[in-house]
């Protein structure tokens, strides 16, 4: 398409990056992640993780994992 950013309507831009559709037919759940296998909730946010349901563990999502990362790091 034109300058304005646009795709060719095969998903990829003019400069060859590629980006998911996000029209009527592709599916999304909270927070635009993808739909996909059930996901483990947050344990901090109870927002959706990218692991699967069966991880052992604490598991979190990525803004936790980075807040946390972040305290931890400045802790001592």
């Amino acid at each position: 398409m034109g300058r304005d950013g646009g795709t060719d309507g095969d998903g990829t831009h003019e400069d060859g990056t590629y980006c998911a559709p996000s029209g009527p037919g592709a599916p999304t759940a909270p927070h635009g992640a993808v739909a996909g296998p059930p996901y483990a909730e947050c344990v901090l946010c109870r927002e959706p993780t990218e692991y699967p349901e069966s991880t052992r563990g604490a598991t979190l999502c990525p803004v936790c994992a980075w807040q946390e990362a972040g305290r931890t790091a400045c802790s001592g």
